[in-house]
């Protein structure tokens, strides 16, 4: 892997389910745009063109909740920016930030991506 992202790829996260975190959740079942909020970067792992399933069980070993995605494009498109930082323990670490100046992901980026995250699992 390099840090090469295609608008194609696949970016995971974990979300706390809404019986420990709420405020992620809408109630329609939906995920909220609070769930895309970090400070430090969003934290978040790439697909690298592994099926849902993979990603999955992977995230499940290291994370407890609901796993949602969204596309690289989803990011490009809202002028976001999609870091690989991978870790000791995860070679799929990446962060999505709002700007290449700009850490927090702005409200309309949020709300931006939270109505095109798909919830997997």
């Amino acid at each position: 892997m390099d840090d090469t992202f295609n608008n194609d790829e696949r970016l995971y996260r974990v979300v706390y389910p809404p019986e420990i975190a709420v405020m992620y959740w809408k109630s329609d079942g939906s995920v909220s745009s609070a769930a895309f909020a970090d400070p430090k970067g969003l934290s978040v792992d790439r697909g690298d063109y592994r099926c849902d399933e993979a990603v999955a069980a992977d995230m499940h070993r290291r994370f407890e909740g609901e796993i949602i995605r969204v596309y690289v494009k989803h990011c490009n498109d809202i002028g976001a920016s999609v870091y690989y930082k991978p870790s000791h323990r995860n070679p799929y670490h990446s962060e999505i930030h709002g700007s290449d100046k700009e850490v927090l992901l702005s409200k309309q980026q949020r709300v931006y991506l939270a109505k095109r995250a798909v919830a997997i699992g």
